[in-house]
């Protein structure tokens, strides 16, 4: 039963993907026909009124062009839109995060520490000698040694 309703489902996925692509097979050939006439009266025309014709067909194009673009535009600025507010909800449970991290014990607060400073240190790889101010070697003897 189960793998007749994923064969169905994939029967029925394949059936829209042809009936899909059959109604774009059909629009490209309605396009190509309209070209077609398109040249064909252009040929009939006078070298000026063909200049003007393409001229026009030109600009037909563009304005389709940049109306496509102001919808992508459109689409862009309210993706843009929910991305911030999306952002302000994670930069409040951030804050909140942080604010009750605040009333943990201190405790737990250093042993969080000393485990991502243990983190940063696998993932860097240091290789040479090591600079260091005079006053700063009892700290750094002391973190060497731990």
């Amino acid at each position: 039963r189960l793998l007749e309703a994923q064969l169905q489902d994939q029967r029925r996925e394949h059936e829209e993907e042809v009936e899909a692509l059959k109604n774009q097979v059909e629009l490209m050939k309605e396009e190509l026909e309209k070209q077609q006439q398109a040249f064909l009266q252009n040929l009939q025309l006078s070298p000026e009124a063909q200049v003007e014709f393409g001229l026009q067909q030109e600009i037909t194009r563009l304005t389709n062009e940049n109306l496509d673009l102001k919808e992508l535009l459109e689409k862009l600025e309210k993706n843009e839109k929910k991305l911030k507010k999306q952002l302000k909800i994670y930069m409040r449970k951030v804050q909140d995060f942080e604010a009750s991290q605040a009333t943990v014990p201190a405790e737990r607060r250093q042993h969080e520490r000393n485990m991502q400073v243990t983190v940063q240190r696998k993932e860097k790889d240091f290789q040479g000698m090591l600079e260091y101010y005079k006053e700063d070697e009892p700290l750094l003897i002391r973190n060497l040694i731990t």
